[in-house]
């Protein structure tokens, strides 16, 4: 048992001894590919989706020098037994590399990955077969020990691009370690008598070279093209919902906080590391924080591109936006517009993708407050404007300016939206949320609120922590804002925060497409209530 070759089955066994959400579907979707042309995988998901527990649960069901029935018996991949052979026939069978390249990366100087892994996993080799005929080349090693062995190698690469994320600035490095897994991945002759099958985890894609991917072999399965492989890394709903009930948590507020990630088939995926967290912890917040993908999300929103600053408003204000995922480099640092940083941002799991109207969105409060933080730090001329523009409008609806606030709803109007669109209530809700997007310091808001005998066009309730009154504002169309406002109250839309202690303001806004000589188009009144 080694480190790189047959590392066993004590990762996984530390997974089973905790709390342990069943994934093993998963090795099913692996070994279904074995003797295929379809055995090379990569499953690209963002930091803290499971990744590495994943790997660690295929190194423990094909490695040969353990055995592994006991940590396997009782899951789902077990059951599969009931109906063919495949569960049995591949347990504990096959040599296993496998290459943690994160764990490398802080053993190996930076510009000596790849003699350090051939060096590391040749040793193992040699060590557990001695009549192994050493080549030069790494990979005529590989093919002897299959030949010696009379056993195919499963290959596992947890963290595949963590070089080409960590070796920025250093393109002969990642050049090297391109090459390396090409020489051993696109040669399918005799790539076949060596691997039973490949499984690679990263946060990026597959890196292009050119126009082609760099290992164009492997099948991807990625944020934006998931594939069956949706439910196996990150939390689906129904788990989340049963975690929930065990540790007597507030399901609601889970799926407020950590749910927002639509995947294939699947309705919601949940950040299992967040979810796991706020159940050790009893305390919803943002855990996103603490990774070193956070503190770079500023770097992305800050690029110079034209119309980024507005995306980013949008987005922090709940507006789905268009997104072209296609030319992206998947690297850290190609970028030649808007769409390749909204890409990026997704598969940094900052973003969620809605493959059906090819937009995206802010999944989560987590991620939204990571948003509002790091927008409040970019330097640029117009964000910073915005920002600005957005507190001002909520001190004047604090502070009962109505007059202010119908002309910041002109302003957004006029700048933001273009007016052959802008023709019903759901394009006034657009320019609402364009206009109150700093409501996160202050507010959670919630759309289409069940309330009375209706529904509340828009809500902001207070966070705890905030003194401020709760909003609760109703959207009008060529008719009045005083109009709103008595719909608030006639049809009870304040019962929408039933339980709620606090001030409530009601706020009117309406538009008018052609308004009189001497009236606004955009109205507002503001009642407390």
């Amino acid at each position: 048992m080694g480190t790189y070759l047959n590392p066993g089955n004590s990762g996984f066994q530390e997974v089973r001894n905790s709390q342990y959400i069943d994934k093993s579907g998963l090795i099913q979707l692996i070994n279904d590919s074995i003797g295929t042309k379809q055995k090379l995988t990569c499953v690209s998901r963002p930091r803290r989706f499971g990744k590495s527990f994943a790997a660690q649960m295929l190194c423990a069901y094909y490695d040969k020098t353990c055995d592994s029935s006991p940590l396997f018996d009782d899951l789902e991949i077990a059951a599969d037994q009931k109906i063919n052979n495949t569960y049995l026939q591949h347990l504990n069978k096959y040599d296993v590399i496998y290459l943690d390249m994160t764990g490398i990366i802080g053993a190996a100087d930076i510009d000596n990955i790849v003699p350090f892994i051939i060096r590391n996993v040749t040793r193992e080799l040699a060590a557990a077969y001695p009549g192994l005929d050493i080549q030069e080349a790494f990979f005529g090693t590989l093919a002897n020990a299959a030949e010696l062995t009379g056993n195919r190698f499963i290959m596992i690469i947890d963290e595949w691009d963590a070089p080409i994320r960590e070796a920025i600035g250093h393109p002969a490095v990642q050049k090297e370690y391109l090459e390396f897994l090409r020489s051993l991945f696109k040669n399918s002759g005799t790539t076949d008598k060596i691997f039973a099958a490949a499984y690679m985890t990263g946060i990026l894609p597959i890196k292009k070279d050119g126009s082609q991917s760099a290992i164009s072999d492997f099948k991807e399965f990625s944020m934006i093209n998931p594939w069956r492989f949706s439910k196996y890394v990150g939390f689906t709903e129904t788990e989340v919902k049963q975690l929930c009930a065990e540790h007597h948590s507030d399901f609601v507020k889970m799926r407020q906080w950590y749910d927002g990630y639509t995947l294939e088939k699947e309705t919601s995926i949940y950040n299992p590391s967040s979810v796991m967290e706020a159940l050790r912890y009893h305390n919803f917040r943002s855990y996103w924080t603490e990774t070193s993908t956070a503190k770079s999300l500023m770097t992305y929103i800050s690029l110079d591109f034209d119309g980024l600053s507005k995306t980013m408003v949008e987005l922090l204000g709940g507006i789905d936006v268009a997104v072209d995922t296609n030319g992206f480099a998947n690297d850290l640092v190609t970028f030649r517009n808007r769409d390749d940083v909204l890409t990026l941002l997704i598969h940094l799991g900052y973003l969620s993708y809605q493959e059906e109207t090819g937009t995206v969105h802010i999944p989560n409060e987590e991620i939204r407050l990571e948003f509002a933080k790091a927008i409040r730090g970019v330097k640029r001329d117009e964000t910073i404007r915005r920002v600005r523009e957005s507190d001002q409008l909520i001190y004047d609806t604090l502070h009962g300016n109505a007059d202010a606030v119908a002309a910041q709803m002109e302003k957004i109007h006029a700048e933001e939206t273009a007016i052959l669109f802008y023709n019903d209530e759901q394009a006034l809700r657009s320019v609402i949320k364009l206009a109150y997007f700093c409501y996160k310091d202050h507010y959670l808001k919630f759309e289409e609120l069940p309330a009375g005998d209706g529904y509340a066009d828009i809500v902001y309730l207070p966070k705890k922590t905030s003194p401020v009154p709760a909003l609760v504002i109703e959207l009008k169309w060529n008719k009045s804002a005083k109009g709103a406002i008595e719909q608030l109250k006639d049809r009870r839309y304040p019962e929408a925060l039933k339980g709620y202690d606090g001030d409530i303001l009601l706020v009117g806004v309406n538009y008018n497409k052609n308004p009189q000589a001497g009236k606004r188009k955009h109205t507002c009144v503001i009642e407390k209530l």
